[in-house]
């Protein structure tokens, strides 16, 4: 039989845990104020070989659990034993896939009492094939059917990466009964859930989800021998996922676990200080977002777009424009420097050329009309539309104004996606900048400013961390399944 019993966790700690791209970050907020008490991150560096030779991207599963163990441990003992909850967010649109049995879960506990730990067992979980997967070219999604929902599908999406397991590697799916996003499987390895569940922000992210009456397109779905029975069971973001199966790192067992939070959701609900605010997020990817009054989802099938409306907290929407290419685009220019170098006879460290480019495009001399267009990885609405340089002269080849230039092209890109008057009409009245990428490239934010005609700003918020704890802070009063 099953009890039910409600836990209030304003006025407490909660840990908040963010499973990224290529970093895990944790923090502790006292609810009271929202003031972060006390934080950690590790850069994860979990990419592994793909498995196939056109665009695949994948990384390490246990290798992304360990550092989610190790930040934990980081964290100080005393504010450990008092947390009262634990908020999770992470990676959207990935998918992993797991095998669960009655004698044997994909993961083990090990440790002593007060100072446990996870792990994976690595023959019993796939690999995380993440949004940056682009094994679904658009010959492969016009095969599909379109979703009877008002978001599109797309090459990364976890439904996109399913049904081209099912047509191309049929025999690796057979060896696994479980499927969800990175932050689904640590939140049902902390819970030690049979099934994983999921919330409708990373359900959306997959493809295939009618956010109206909130469940997967299963009919739809069956008609075209898609395995429907790997789909998690969801809940909303008002629930929980359960309570923490064991003592983990003085974290007290029973500790009530929030559902997996979208990271670019967490992100504007610790960044947002004004309804008129709008977020950008230069991190590996770009993101511009604000919240969407009074938005109701129209029926599908979904029309192709640059700006997508996905669930947030509290029954509402965000309107965003993600651009495939932020700071990795960047990053693939440093590491082309670098390489160049190198084939030269010179080994220069990937900071110092950092150093350099941030440096020389800082200088007014640096203007110049070149034109870099930095869609390296293409955008969900334009897949096939890849980069491009033109307006090359003698002139404006210095290192300083081609990286300028690509900053600008980075910027311009995402106007393109949702220009300046689509934020005049929603009355947005700044622009709140968010993410590594931004905070360190003053570059980017002239272009920001110029391009927007807004003022942009930076706040105290702005983490996914932070963002994953106050969402579990917005469920005062959790009922949690107690067997």
């Amino acid at each position: 039989m099953l009890k039910y019993q409600t836990y209030s966790i304003m006025d407490k700690y909660i840990l908040g845990i963010d499973i990224g791209t290529t970093s895990v970050k944790v923090c502790i907020i006292n609810t009271k104020d929202h003031n972060v008490e006390a934080q950690h991150g590790k850069d994860t560096q979990s990419n592994i070989p793909s498995d196939t030779g056109f665009g695949g991207n994948k990384q390490d599963v246990s290798t992304i659990i360990s550092a989610v163990n190790l930040c934990v441990s980081k964290l100080p003992k005393q504010l450990l034993q008092k947390v009262s909850g634990i908020g999770l967010c992470g990676q959207m649109h990935g998918i992993m896939f797991w095998k669960n049995d009655n004698d044997q879960k994909a993961w083990e506990i090990v440790g002593k009492e007060k100072s446990v730990r996870f792990d994976v067992v690595k023959d019993r979980v796939s690999a995380l094939y993440t949004w940056q997967d682009n094994r679904c070219d658009p010959a492969f999604l016009a095969s599909i059917p379109a979703p009877q929902s008002h978001l599109r599908i797309a090459s990364g999406f976890g439904c996109a990466t399913l049904f081209w397991m099912v047509r191309n590697k049929p025999e690796k799916l057979k060896k696994y009964n479980c499927a969800g996003t990175i932050t689904d499987f640590a939140i049902a390895i902390l819970c030690n859930l049979d099934k994983p569940v999921m919330a409708n922000q990373n359900a959306a992210s997959w493809g295939y989800f009618d956010c109206k009456t909130n469940s997967w397109n299963t009919e739809l779905l069956k008609g075209s021998g898609f395995p429907v029975d790997l789909l998690p069971d969801i809940r909303d973001t008002s629930q929980l996922a359960g309570r923490l199966v064991d003592s983990w790192h003085g974290i007290p067992k029973g500790t009530p676990i929030g559902m997996g939070y979208g990271d670019i959701q967490c992100s504007v609900l610790s960044t947002l200080e004004n309804p008129s605010d709008a977020v950008l997020n230069i991190s590996t990817s770009a993101q511009i977002t604000f919240v969407a009054e009074n938005y109701i989802p129209p029926v599908g099938p979904p029309t192709q777009s640059s700006v997508d409306y996905f669930p947030y907290f509290n029954n509402q929407y965000i309107a965003i424009a993600a651009s495939l290419n932020g700071g990795n685009s960047l990053a693939t220019f440093v590491k082309m420097l670098q390489q160049w170098t190198l084939e030269l006879g010179f080994s220069v460290p990937q900071s110092k050329v950092w150093e350099k480019v941030l440096a020389l495009s800082q200088d007014d001399s640096a203007a110049s009309n070149l034109v870099i267009v930095p869609t390296c990885l293409g955008e969900r609405h334009a897949p096939e539309a890849y980069g491009s340089i033109r307006n090359i002269n003698v002139g404006n080849l210095g290192l300083g104004q081609v990286f300028r230039a690509l900053c600008r092209g980075l910027l311009e890109n995402l106007h393109s996606m949702m220009p300046k008057e689509v934020l005049q009409e929603a009355k947005i009245k700044r622009i709140v900048g968010n993410g590594s990428g931004l905070s360190r490239n003053i570059v980017l934010q002239k272009e920001v400013q110029h391009l927007y005609q807004l003022p942009l700003v930076f706040t105290k918020g702005g983490d996914a961390a932070k963002g994953a704890a106050m969402g579990l802070a917005l469920v005062s009063d959790c009922q949690c399944k107690n067997a």
